[in-house]
């Protein structure tokens, strides 16, 4: 079966931006206190069809139209918020992927998340879809002129030095559990890469292995390095650590599997897709792990097609 890599500029924005770009930082709250009757007037006002319930600073529910709607129907305007918000709320930390956004979104088909900080829990903002195209348009424009900018040809590099051989290695250590500094390598892979002028689909694949590479090691594990080997025909990323190692690897390559403790995916992260994301992006994957030592991960991807591809093509041209 061959694997879809027609990966959008779109996704590999997600992966690179955070929940706080996009968010809107002056949220419009309600009090559980209040009575119902008081939303008509701030939904109204405002344009929004559903508010953050907040007590002291945090969430503690949401209200939305719909509920506003059905107590009207009932006769029941006098009374409070709390009897009738949604309790226990999804929220989203401004900190993660924007990447954790969009699949909350699917997963759960809301129209808004209220965003929270780390430490403290404190609401800072809110995000809707319509927020997130927004930012995505924004980032689509800045990108596009900075591209112009630093428009540079990969080959021309390989073709300045003479050598039988030459490659480009790039090295990101990277830090275990440090959650504020998630997706940084990779975001600094990435702008690397196209201003080495490699080309914008395949720069998106490798923005994503290396995206879900790097949370992989910070989740799981100490710390570990992505080392990234450019050469004039491929492009090959290593992701080692020291780490527990994985007790079955084929298993862990299944989609929504996960070992990650509650509190990491509490966190947002450990969803189980990054290793099914990364065969979905590889012309070549392999993976080794042993108990107690530690993970070894290599991806290839060619920058001219796949070479298997190329093996089945000459067949066909050679019969």
């Amino acid at each position: 079966m061959t694997k879809d890599r027609n990966f959008t500029k779109i996704q590999e924005l997600t992966y690179e931006l955070r929940v706080r770009d996009a968010m809107i930082a002056d949220v419009v709250t309600v009090s559980p206190k209040q009575a119902i009757h008081n939303l008509r007037d701030v939904m109204r006002e405002k344009h929004i069809s559903g508010v953050p319930v907040v007590d002291e600073g945090r969430v503690v529910g949401l209200i939305s139209i719909e509920d506003y709607i059905r107590c009207l129907a009932q006769g029941e305007m006098d009374v409070i918020i709390e009897r009738r918000m949604t309790r226990d709320a999804e929220t989203l930390y401004a900190d993660e992927p924007l990447v954790h956004a969009v699949r909350k979104f699917e997963q759960y088909g809301f129209g808004r998340f209220p965003v929270i900080e780390r430490n403290g829990q404190k609401l800072v903002g809110i995000i809707t879809k319509g927020n997130i195209i927004k930012c995505l348009l924004r980032k689509l424009e800045v990108e596009y002129h900075e591209e112009e900018i630093h428009h540079y040809r990969a080959s021309h590099i390989f073709e300045d030095i003479v050598a039988d051989k030459t490659n480009l290695v790039l090295k990101y250590e990277i830090a275990g559990k440090d959650f504020d500094r998630a997706g940084q390598s990779a975001s600094r892979l990435k702008k690397t890469l196209h201003r080495l002028g490699i080309r914008p689909e395949i720069v998106r694949r490798i923005a994503i292995v290396a995206f879900e590479a790097e949370i992989n090691i910070i989740v799981f594990t100490d710390g570990g390095r992505l080392t990234v080997s450019v050469c004039s025909d491929r492009i090959t990323i290593g992701a080692s650590d020291n780490g527990p190692g994985i007790p079955d690897t084929e298993q862990a390559m299944q989609p929504s599997f996960s070992t990650a403790p509650d509190w990491i995916r509490e966190m947002g992260f450990g969803a189980g897709m990054g290793l099914c994301n990364i065969r979905n992006c590889a012309d070549e994957m392999s993976l080794a792990s042993q108990i107690g030592k530690g993970t070894n991960l290599e991806v290839v991807i060619y920058l001219n097609g796949n070479e298997a591809d190329k093996d089945v093509r000459r067949q066909n041209e050679a019969s």
